[in-house]
């Protein structure tokens, strides 16, 4: 637990869910094994170097551990997103406001297609699987944005971050850094599996039509 953020008790972390969790993330995988295997394909031959890129996120009680997804971004992401922010102000406050930007250079053509659907972050249910994730859970987050959590740092680092959660179906990249903070918390204090169940059932039809994403 991070150092000024005493324990606090949270209905997230119990084995039903976890259990939930190792079933869902191996029945996807063995479901979804050939679209897998399709979209790896494309991402290698479309735009060559590798097929996943993992970025390092925080995870249930403050530790760290490599977040995978299919690569959407050209290989040297970082120094086209620095030389970006430093040639457009907008986009640097952008960045500044939401971690996020509508028109990213990093992001390939093939890429966009996969944000847009979210395909790209199905590499997940591996995360999911070792326990670094969560079928359902707060947005998996970076050391930076752990800042805008404030006093609700201390529950938030008590769940494991998940491939969806309230942010996916409230609108994602729509709405604020603070909107998102307080759909994380709300969960957090208010897990039930019949929520989670809800949630994962809204989360389709989210995604089918692409609200918030890009």
């Amino acid at each position: 637990m991070t150092a000024g953020h005493p324990e606090v008790r949270c209905r997230t972390d119990n084995g039903w869910k976890r259990g939930f969790d190792i079933v869902a993330a191996l029945s996807a995988l063995v479901i979804l094994s050939p679209l897998l295997l399709l979209i790896a394909a494309i991402v290698k031959l479309t735009d060559g170097g590798s097929v996943f890129y993992g970025h390092s996120r925080v995870g249930r009680r403050g530790g760290m551990f490599r977040c995978w997804k299919f690569r959407t971004m050209v290989e040297n992401g970082d120094e086209v997103l620095q030389a970006h922010l430093q040639s457009d102000p907008a986009a640097a406050l952008e960045w500044e406001a939401t971690r996020k930007l509508q028109s990213d250079p990093r992001v390939t053509r093939i890429g966009a297609v996969l944000r847009k659907l979210s395909l790209d972050e199905l590499p997940q249910l591996f995360n999911i699987l070792v326990g670094d994730m969560s079928v359902v859970g707060p947005r998996p987050v970076t050391t930076d944005e752990l800042r805008y959590y404030g006093v609700h740092l201390g529950c938030y680092l008590r769940a494991r971050p998940g491939l969806t959660g309230l942010w996916q179906i409230s609108g994602r990249n729509d709405v604020s850094y603070d909107e998102r903070v307080s759909f994380d918390r709300r969960y957090v204090e208010n897990w039930t599996f019949v929520g989670d169940v809800a949630i994962i059932v809204r989360t389709v039809p989210a995604v089918c039509l692409s609200r918030g994403s890009y």
